[in-house]
């Protein structure tokens, strides 16, 4: 009797885990898919390179292979962030109210989420710690910066949305992990560039969900090896992307395959 009740707690525990995760995970996307303007702040990191945003938060390593560009790379704060929610999302982003700093006419440019702004709490948010919850804030490349606000600028007032992301060929999957541990990541992702559910499919299996492991790194414990593997893609829209066979059944881990892509 004694067992029956303890799992039948367990049993309430993860189901309950289960539920508040996958809420959760609808939720917040639908809390940075607006296309509403919102308003925020903005910086430049000091690297010319955009160097910065390289192997950060989002797991990109190279931004360029990865199909974001360095140029127009952005790092946000966790208000923006949303645990690794937001990579590969795009942002329509203007200096506004700022006579001094902003461009003439408020010219705006498109931005690609690839890492997080870390907070700096021995700051005050409205001196230094730019990225302090709850503050929405971008730390954009130096290229990005200068299209809306003269780079003499420390930090400029800017409105922000949501936009669609536009992408040159299909998702990019690289395969990692070891035996019983499949992850994911995925990259060059269009329309709104925001994954929220991802699924694997073995050819001896059915479809598999995947957990979001950080940024935009996916996993599951299961053993595929040998077996091709399919890929399935939801973003925050709800729409879905499959992607069938894409890598063959002599696949091995640190190899990026192909698939198919959001149409526009």
């Amino acid at each position: 009797m004694a067992f029956s009740h303890c799992h039948t707690k367990l049993l309430f525990f993860f189901f309950f885990f289960f539920f508040f995760t996958v809420l959760s995970e609808a939720t917040i996307s639908s809390s940075i898919s607006s296309k509403e303007w919102g308003s925020a702040t903005a910086t430049y990191t000091k690297s010319p390179d955009a160097s910065t945003f390289t192997g950060g938060a989002c797991g990109y390593d190279d931004l360029d292979k990865s199909g974001y560009a360095k140029r127009t790379a952005a790092a946000v704060s966790g208000e923006l962030f949303v645990r690794g929610q937001s990579c590969g999302g795009c942002f329509e982003v203007r200096c506004v109210d700022h006579i001094l700093w902003c461009r003439l006419g408020s010219p705006s440019v498109v931005v690609t989420v690839t890492d997080f702004c870390a907070p700096n709490y021995g700051l005050p948010g409205d001196y230094g710690g730019w990225c302090n919850y709850p503050q929405e804030h971008f730390d954009m490349s130096v290229s990005a910066f200068a299209k809306i606000a003269v780079r003499e600028a420390d930090i400029v007032p800017v409105q922000y949305r949501r936009v669609d992301c536009e992408r040159d060929g299909g998702m990019r999957f690289t395969i990692t992990g070891i035996s019983y541990f499949l992850q994911v990541l995925i990259t060059n992702v269009g329309s709104d560039g925001i994954v929220v559910a991802v699924k694997v499919k073995g050819s001896r299996t059915g479809w598999i969900p995947m957990a979001r492991n950080w940024g935009q790194n996916w996993h599951s414990n299961v053993q595929l090896i040998g077996q091709p593997l399919s890929f399935e893609v939801t973003n925050s829209a709800g729409r879905m992307v499959m992607s069938y066979n894409i890598a063959p059944s002599n696949w091995q881990f640190g190899q990026t395959f192909g698939g198919n892509q959001f149409e526009q």
